[in-house]
């Protein structure tokens, strides 16, 4: 991986991390056309990376994060279920990263689904996080848990689930926001050491990469939050469904025609 290619994965993170078009399917379509190596350190930066664009949350949102403990408490209900299901499921999830042609099913699945979604829940819910009950969070967090299916998109998930446990769509994408903090501090945190028990070291290139990674991804995310609130609030989800369509039909199209968009080994 060169530092141009981190660049430009940081930027595809930062821009689709909290849109409901799968951030970690996008990184994947982006490391297969760019022909990076599927090997552990680009699977490390690609989570890394992801915790550089959620810590934008914390940034944007702070006042929300020094308002209690109640909050935490909240965020914990949702975070168990991925807490648990990553660690159990770590290998196989690792397995699914360079199946391009997963992504593509899984982002038209998707598609159809958001397409249906404003129809769905057409009531607008609670206007406030503070009347979320923690079984509530953990429901939420439960529908985080399909994330883990690379294209499915992790912030597509848990807004669905806060609908569906009747916020209105600010709210739900707010919750959405806070709930990938822990998610993806985690995931970072394990898999470093996962790649730090590999002893093959880091090299100062890659400590470089790093950091110029999380840098972007936290700039351009920031910038993608606040477009994003006011375009759900306003316009719902049906053109990030048919752009999932779309994109999702051209992958398959294209693995099924015989163009080698797997990730190199």
């Amino acid at each position: 991986m060169t530092r141009l290619e981190a660049v430009i994965l940081a930027v595809v993170e930062g821009i689709t991390e909290f849109l409901p078009v799968s951030s970690t399917g996008h990184m994947i379509i982006a490391s297969s056309l760019m022909g990076i190596a599927d090997d552990p350190f680009t699977k490390t930066f690609t989570v890394s990376i992801q915790f550089g664009a959620i810590l934008s949350v914390v940034a944007l949102y702070y006042k929300r994060f020094l308002q209690g403990l109640d909050f935490y408490w909240k965020l914990a209900a949702g975070f168990i279920p991925a807490a648990v299901f990553g660690f159990m499921l770590d290998d196989f999830i690792d397995s699914l990263l360079s199946n391009v042609f997963i992504v593509g099913i899984t982002l038209v699945l998707g598609g159809i689904i958001l397409l249906f979604i404003d129809r769905w829940f057409k009531s607008s819910g609670s206007e406030s996080l503070d009347n979320l009950t923690y079984p509530l969070a953990f429901r939420i967090g439960m529908f985080q848990c399909l994330a883990m299916i690379p294209g499915v998109s992790r912030s597509a998930a848990t807004i669905i689930g806060g609908l569906a446990s009747g916020l209105n769509r600010k709210a739900a994408a707010e919750f959405s926001f806070f709930l990938a903090v822990p998610t993806m501090f985690a995931a970072t945190l394990y898999k470093t050491y996962k790649f730090a028990r590999q002893g093959v070291g880091v090299a100062p290139d890659q400590v470089e990469m790093l950091l110029i990674g999380n840098l972007v991804a936290l700039a351009v995310a920031a910038l993608a939050i606040r477009s994003f609130i006011g375009f759900l609030t306003k316009h719902g989800f049906r053109v990030f469904g048919w752009y999932r369509i779309v994109v999702g039909l051209l992958i398959i199209a294209l693995v099924l025609g015989g163009y080698n968009l797997e990730v190199p080994d």
